[in-house]
């Protein structure tokens, strides 16, 4: 069991408001929070649909704000190590997207 929580964070309309593949403001709340949750020794996970200089781009971006990540759109390395595998599907314990669905009950 890890002592850390880890968090994969979308980055156009979450991170960055922009409008790909462009870059725009950065969303200054959630990355205050995101640096705060390093800070305390926990793992972020940039994962985008972003991909080659549009990704480039997007880590440079964050970096200039001060987010470094522990891993960009890939698992953590002890994630993979742990499993004995690389999944398609990021392992992490939040996931934060402006995509976001909240599923309700659905009664019968």
């Amino acid at each position: 069991m890890t002592e850390y929580k880890t968090i994969a964070v979308d980055f156009d309309g979450t991170l960055c408001f922009s409008s790909w593949p462009e870059l725009g403001e950065p969303n200054l709340p959630l990355i205050e929070y995101l640096l705060k949750w390093k800070a305390d020794g926990n793992k972020l996970i940039l994962w985008t649909c972003r991909a080659g200089e549009a990704l480039e781009n997007a880590v440079i971006w964050c970096r200039e704000h001060s987010l470094e990540f522990d891993a960009v759109n890939d698992n953590l390395p002890e994630t993979i190590a742990l499993y004995g595998n690389n999944s398609r599907k990021i392992s992490c314990d939040y996931y934060i997207d402006d995509r976001m669905l909240l599923p309700t009950a659905v009664s019968s």
